[in-house]
């Protein structure tokens, strides 16, 4: 048994990442301060003896003993780390400082999850873990993109001063069951949108593309990831690389849900990137040939029924 810290553990992913980790029987402390998570992502995990519930925010110290730390903490959807981006900033760079300050003190060894958005509106198709990217770092999603990329560059540091035992994982567009009805992340909206019967909002004409990956393979990654040999740091991209545009998930979801939506457009947000695709061959070399196992519509349909469940 492993004693494992998740910070941002009663988020979207952080849940899903605690419940995993138990399910294995580890020892798990979710750390979370309910920005954007909510005990009700946990509250299933309450009576387990070997779960703790605490909250906190990362960009405070926080001390205890354990083997491994993922560090999860940060809003991660426009609508959030755009409602107070000092706040979103301070969570990824004092976060990770805090979080490594930890690593280094108790020896454990520590997973950062990082994003794809450190590419930015990428250049090169698809996107590999040595391409640097093209960020806007005034822009209005600086605070998140820009934050983790600092957050990466303390976790290579601390490795190379100090010894941290890191790694670096760069998460593409994750989706499925405890997702926020109002984190304003594409699917949820379409699904939401749709089961209401509403206009569906794609933003621009619905032709830049995504690559959206299941929760469970997501999960899977991590973990793997947590459990390479300590010379494997990453970064690596965990995602789907099956692409999509937006107009076909919007069509797809309405179909799916047997929607009477129709599709209504409004003006790109600014800096939204045009193509989004992972290159995944570091994590199938690397993470025991881990590749994505849920296809869009299987899914799909598993977070559609999740929805129904919460939508009124």
């Amino acid at each position: 048994m492993k004693k494992i810290l998740v910070t941002g553990g009663a988020g979207f992913i952080g849940s899903h990442l605690c419940e995993k980790l138990l399910n294995q029987g580890n020892e798990v402390i979710c750390l979370d301060n309910f920005f954007t998570g909510s005990k009700s992502n946990v509250i299933h995990l309450l009576n387990n003896p070997y779960f703790e519930l605490v909250r906190h925010d990362v960009t405070m110290p926080y001390f205890i003993e354990v083997d491994e730390i993922y560090n999860l903490a940060c809003p991660a959807s426009p609508v959030h780390y755009q409602f107070n981006p000092i706040k979103t900033i301070k969570t990824s760079v004092m976060g990770a400082v805090n979080m490594l300050g930890l690593a280094k003190r108790i020896k454990a060894k520590i997973l950062q999850a990082s994003t794809s958005e450190v590419y930015g509106d990428p250049k090169i198709h698809p996107q590999t873990e040595d391409y640097w990217g093209n960020v806007n770092p005034i822009g209005a999603r600086s605070c998140y993109d820009e934050g983790k990329r600092c957050a990466e560059s303390l976790f290579v540091n601390y490795h190379k001063q100090n010894g941290v035992k890191i790694k670096i994982i760069r998460i593409f567009n994750t989706y499925g069951p405890r997702m926020l009805p109002n984190d304003g992340r594409v699917i949820s909206n379409f699904i939401v949108q749709a089961l209401k019967n509403e206009p569906i909002s794609v933003y621009g004409d619905g032709s830049q593309t995504r690559s959206f990956q299941y929760i469970d393979d997501l999960i899977e990654g991590m973990i793997r990831m947590m459990d390479t040999p300590d010379n494997i740091t990453g970064p690596i991209n965990i995602g789907n690389p099956n692409e999509f545009s937006i107009i076909d998930l919007a069509q797809k979801i309405i179909k799916l849900t047997n929607s009477k939506s129709e599709i209504k457009f409004y003006p790109l947000p600014e800096d939204d990137p045009i193509q989004r695709k992972p290159g995944i061959n570091l994590a199938q070399k690397h993470l025991n040939n881990w590749t994505p196992k849920y296809d869009l519509e299987q899914g799909l349909l598993k977070t559609i029924e999740y929805f129904k469940t919460i939508i009124k």
